[in-house]
């Protein structure tokens, strides 16, 4: 299966307009990687830019993806809902603007029975605008359809 093949919708709890990540770019057991164009008609988009709430939920979804690529294609299960459950070192560069196409990257740091941290970068290009540590819970809830 091709990345690119991969409806973005299928892997996500979220539905429009709340989805903030366009494409799946590639996906291993330590690293999620996704894309997003910033439209001016994000909702998280304010005097031309992505806000830094819309950097944050980028991440979460990068997460969400990868948890909803394990469930639906690795173990054939349903995509679950998934928390916030801390935000640590978040350093914000610069807020995207509109036009951009910006990556978000997830690496697995640790993941312990339904806890998962990750280390988050996000780019424009080469140019790294945003990072973190970010911790995720997952929850037994299946998303709507």
């Amino acid at each position: 299966m091709q990345f690119p093949d991969i409806d973005i919708t299928d892997l996500l709890p979220q539905r429009r307009p709340f989805i903030l990540i366009d494409r799946l770019l590639d996906f291993d057991k330590e690293r999620t990687l996704t894309s997003l164009q910033v439209r001016e008609d994000n909702l998280f988009c304010d005097d031309g830019c992505l806000s830094e709430s819309g950097l944050i939920e980028t991440i979460a979804q990068t997460c969400a993806a990868r948890m909803g690529y394990i469930n639906r294609y690795l173990c054939h299960d349903t995509v679950k809902l998934g928390l916030i459950g801390a935000i640590r070192h978040l350093e914000i560069r610069r807020l995207p603007r509109v036009g951009e196409v910006i990556t978000t990257q997830v690496l697995l740091v640790e993941e312990v029975f339904r806890m998962t941290l990750v280390q988050a970068t996000v780019r424009v290009g080469e140019e790294p605008i945003a990072s973190c540590e970010m911790k995720i819970s997952i929850t037994d809830i299946e998303r709507n359809a």
